[in-house]
Protein backbone atom coordinates (compact mmCIF):
# COMPACT_ATOMS: atom_id res chain seq x y z
CA UNK A 1 0.00 0.00 0.00
CA UNK A 2 2.57 2.38 1.19
CA UNK A 3 4.06 2.29 -2.85
CA UNK A 4 1.15 3.12 -4.35
CA UNK A 5 0.87 6.05 -2.30
CA UNK A 6 5.05 6.87 -2.82
CA UNK A 7 4.43 6.66 -6.37
CA UNK A 8 1.49 9.42 -6.56
CA UNK A 9 3.09 11.32 -3.98
CA UNK A 10 5.88 11.81 -6.07
CA UNK A 11 3.76 12.39 -9.48
CA UNK A 12 2.00 14.83 -7.34
CA UNK A 13 5.15 16.91 -6.63
CA UNK A 14 7.31 16.49 -9.59
CA UNK A 15 3.68 17.55 -11.47
CA UNK A 16 3.70 20.99 -9.37
CA UNK A 17 0.67 20.12 -7.69
CA UNK A 18 2.22 20.68 -4.36
CA UNK A 19 5.36 21.51 -2.74
CA UNK A 20 6.81 18.49 -1.08
CA UNK A 21 5.55 18.21 2.25
CA UNK A 22 2.23 19.79 1.95
CA UNK A 23 -0.94 17.62 1.33
CA UNK A 24 -1.22 14.13 1.92
CA UNK A 25 -2.96 10.69 0.62
CA UNK A 26 -4.82 7.95 2.07
CA UNK A 27 -6.14 4.60 1.14
CA UNK A 28 -9.41 2.49 2.96
CA UNK A 29 -9.12 -1.09 3.47
CA UNK A 30 -12.53 -1.75 5.37
CA UNK A 31 -12.10 0.04 8.31
CA UNK A 32 -8.42 0.94 8.12
CA UNK A 33 -6.85 3.93 6.56
CA UNK A 34 -3.53 3.90 5.33
CA UNK A 35 -2.63 7.57 5.40
CA UNK A 36 0.77 9.88 5.24
CA UNK A 37 2.12 11.04 8.12
CA UNK A 38 2.50 14.76 9.47
CA UNK A 39 5.05 16.29 7.98
CA UNK A 40 5.49 13.79 5.45
CA UNK A 41 7.30 14.67 1.96
CA UNK A 42 4.78 12.96 -0.54
CA UNK A 43 8.05 12.58 -2.94
CA UNK A 44 10.65 10.90 -0.43
CA UNK A 45 7.54 8.45 1.15
CA UNK A 46 8.53 5.47 2.81
CA UNK A 47 6.71 2.60 4.60
CA UNK A 48 7.99 4.63 7.65
CA UNK A 49 5.97 7.80 6.22
CA UNK A 50 2.50 6.01 6.56
CA UNK A 51 0.32 4.92 8.93
CA UNK A 52 -2.83 2.74 9.74
CA UNK A 53 -5.81 4.38 12.02
CA UNK A 54 -9.23 3.02 12.18
CA UNK A 55 -12.06 4.68 10.21
CA UNK A 56 -14.63 4.80 13.06
CA UNK A 57 -11.74 5.10 16.59
CA UNK A 58 -9.34 7.30 17.17
CA UNK A 59 -6.00 6.25 19.28
CA UNK A 60 -2.42 7.27 19.34
CA UNK A 61 -1.83 6.58 16.39
CA UNK A 62 -3.81 9.62 15.53
CA UNK A 63 -1.14 12.26 16.45
CA UNK A 64 1.58 10.99 14.32
CA UNK A 65 -0.66 10.56 11.24
CA UNK A 66 -1.46 13.78 8.51
CA UNK A 67 -3.31 16.62 10.53
CA UNK A 68 -6.11 16.38 7.86
CA UNK A 69 -6.74 12.57 8.88
CA UNK A 70 -10.47 14.12 10.40
CA UNK A 71 -11.30 14.92 6.96
CA UNK A 72 -10.39 12.24 5.53
CA UNK A 73 -12.34 9.82 7.80
CA UNK A 74 -15.52 11.99 7.43
CA UNK A 75 -15.22 11.40 3.79
CA UNK A 76 -14.59 7.44 3.63
CA UNK A 77 -17.96 7.39 6.47
CA UNK A 78 -19.86 9.31 4.02
CA UNK A 79 -18.86 8.46 0.22
CA UNK A 80 -18.01 5.21 -1.34
CA UNK A 81 -14.04 6.40 -1.65
CA UNK A 82 -11.67 4.19 -1.22
CA UNK A 83 -8.67 6.60 -2.10
CA UNK A 84 -8.67 10.42 -1.42
CA UNK A 85 -5.96 13.28 -2.30
CA UNK A 86 -5.29 16.11 -0.55
CA UNK A 87 -3.05 18.41 -2.40
CA UNK A 88 -2.21 22.51 -2.26
CA UNK A 89 -2.74 22.95 -5.79
CA UNK A 90 -1.63 26.26 -6.47
CA UNK A 91 -4.36 27.34 -9.69
CA UNK A 92 -7.02 25.91 -7.52
CA UNK A 93 -6.42 28.15 -4.33
CA UNK A 94 -6.04 31.20 -6.76
CA UNK A 95 -9.59 30.61 -8.20
CA UNK A 96 -11.08 29.83 -4.49
CA UNK A 97 -10.01 33.22 -4.00
CA UNK A 98 -11.77 35.18 -6.91
CA UNK A 99 -14.01 32.92 -6.71
CA UNK A 100 -17.20 31.90 -3.64
CA UNK A 101 -19.07 28.89 -3.73
CA UNK A 102 -17.66 27.06 -7.06
CA UNK A 103 -16.08 27.56 -10.24
CA UNK A 104 -17.42 25.90 -13.65
CA UNK A 105 -14.43 24.62 -16.22
CA UNK A 106 -14.44 26.19 -19.19
CA UNK A 107 -12.36 23.09 -21.00
CA UNK A 108 -13.32 19.96 -22.24
CA UNK A 109 -11.60 17.36 -19.60
CA UNK A 110 -12.83 19.85 -16.84
CA UNK A 111 -16.35 19.43 -18.27
CA UNK A 112 -15.89 16.06 -18.73
CA UNK A 113 -14.99 15.06 -15.14
CA UNK A 114 -17.33 18.25 -13.27
CA UNK A 115 -19.93 20.35 -14.14
CA UNK A 116 -18.65 22.67 -11.60
CA UNK A 117 -16.15 22.52 -8.49
CA UNK A 118 -17.51 23.37 -5.59
CA UNK A 119 -15.11 25.65 -3.07
CA UNK A 120 -15.78 24.81 0.54
CA UNK A 121 -14.85 26.53 3.69
CA UNK A 122 -13.69 25.68 6.96
CA UNK A 123 -10.47 25.35 9.30
CA UNK A 124 -7.50 23.09 8.33
CA UNK A 125 -7.76 19.72 10.41
CA UNK A 126 -10.83 21.16 11.72
CA UNK A 127 -15.09 19.46 12.29
CA UNK A 128 -15.99 22.09 10.15
CA UNK A 129 -13.90 21.35 7.20
CA UNK A 130 -14.57 17.47 7.59
CA UNK A 131 -18.12 17.89 7.23
CA UNK A 132 -18.73 20.59 4.84
CA UNK A 133 -15.62 18.69 2.79
CA UNK A 134 -17.52 15.25 2.93
CA UNK A 135 -21.40 16.77 2.16
CA UNK A 136 -19.79 18.00 -1.36
CA UNK A 137 -18.00 14.87 -2.06
CA UNK A 138 -21.56 13.24 -1.63
CA UNK A 139 -22.06 14.16 -5.32
CA UNK A 140 -18.70 15.38 -6.43
CA UNK A 141 -15.52 13.46 -7.40
CA UNK A 142 -13.47 16.26 -5.65
CA UNK A 143 -13.22 20.24 -4.76
CA UNK A 144 -11.79 23.24 -3.54
CA UNK A 145 -11.04 24.00 -0.17
CA UNK A 146 -11.13 28.13 0.02
CA UNK A 147 -7.28 28.91 0.46
CA UNK A 148 -6.06 25.92 0.72
CA UNK A 149 -6.39 23.38 -1.86
CA UNK A 150 -8.15 20.20 -3.50
CA UNK A 151 -9.67 17.15 -2.03
CA UNK A 152 -9.96 14.07 -4.34
CA UNK A 153 -11.43 10.95 -4.75
CA UNK A 154 -11.41 7.73 -6.26
CA UNK A 155 -11.91 4.07 -6.15
CA UNK A 156 -7.88 3.56 -6.65
CA UNK A 157 -5.14 5.83 -6.26
CA UNK A 158 -5.26 6.77 -9.78
CA UNK A 159 -8.53 7.96 -10.16
CA UNK A 160 -8.14 10.19 -7.41
CA UNK A 161 -4.96 11.42 -9.19
CA UNK A 162 -6.92 12.07 -12.14
CA UNK A 163 -9.68 14.03 -10.23
CA UNK A 164 -6.86 16.30 -8.56
CA UNK A 165 -5.06 16.98 -11.74
CA UNK A 166 -8.46 17.16 -13.63
CA UNK A 167 -9.21 20.13 -11.22
CA UNK A 168 -5.88 22.34 -11.11
CA UNK A 169 -5.53 22.26 -14.97
CA UNK A 170 -9.38 23.63 -15.04
CA UNK A 171 -8.46 26.38 -12.35
CA UNK A 172 -5.29 27.28 -14.89
CA UNK A 173 -7.50 27.29 -18.22
CA UNK A 174 -10.07 29.38 -15.99
CA UNK A 175 -7.57 31.84 -14.94
CA UNK A 176 -4.80 32.78 -17.42
CA UNK A 177 -8.73 32.93 -19.63
CA UNK A 178 -10.87 35.26 -17.30
CA UNK A 179 -7.25 37.25 -16.93
CA UNK A 180 -6.83 37.91 -20.91
CA UNK A 181 -10.76 37.80 -21.77
CA UNK A 182 -11.15 41.67 -21.82
CA UNK A 183 -8.13 42.49 -23.21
Amino acid sequence: MWKEIAKFGKKLVEGGYLSSNFGNISVRAGDSITITRSGSMLDEITEDSVVTVDLYKHSSLDLIASSETIVHREIYKKTPALAIIHAHCPFAVVESLLNDTSIKPYDSEGKLFFNEIPIVTGGMGTKELAENTARVLENYKGCIVKAHGTFATGKILKEAYVHTTVIEHSAKIKYYYDLNKNK
